[in-house]
């Protein structure tokens, strides 16, 4: 049984306005983001200018809802290894206007540790990435 790996959308507009709005949707889901790491910046940074503007404007947002990563820490204490909830916000090099936002798909913290009790707090935290990502397409 194959899994998606990403909640995913696409968005219309400036790739830092698709930023912006995805803080917004994510804090209005009860997300903090805890980490910003900016690919482009980094692999031209590391690699050259060339490696950077290959990529595109990439950013990897870390995504944490406080109560649930408690949660889903005290049944499995190794599950930081895949927290925080990475959120991709991706520029299409073929389509300046469009922006891909994805999201880690909680229910791979299930598949991945093969933990049957942290399936109710992957659920939760599914139903509040997905409304997140649903609100963005609106």
């Amino acid at each position: 049984m194959s899994m998606d790996i990403a909640l995913s959308t696409t968005v219309n507009g400036t790739f830092d306005d698709a930023v912006k709005r995805t803080r917004e949707a994510l804090a209005e889901n009860g997300f903090g983001v805890l980490t910003e790491i900016d690919m482009k910046a980094t692999m031209a940074g590391k690699l050259g200018q060339d490696a950077g503007d290959a990529l595109g404007d990439y950013v990897i947002l870390g995504a944490c809802n406080p109560p649930l990563a408690q949660r889903a820490v005290m049944i499995d204490r190794q599950i930081g290894l895949l927290l925080p909830c990475n959120v991709v916000v991706r520029s299409n090099p073929d389509q300046p206007d469009t922006v891909y936002v994805e999201a880690m798909n909680p229910q791979l913290l299930v598949g991945v540790t093969g933990q049957a009790d942290l399936q109710p707090v992957a659920d939760e935290v599914t139903a509040k990435l997905r409304s997140a990502i649903d609100a963005l397409s609106n």
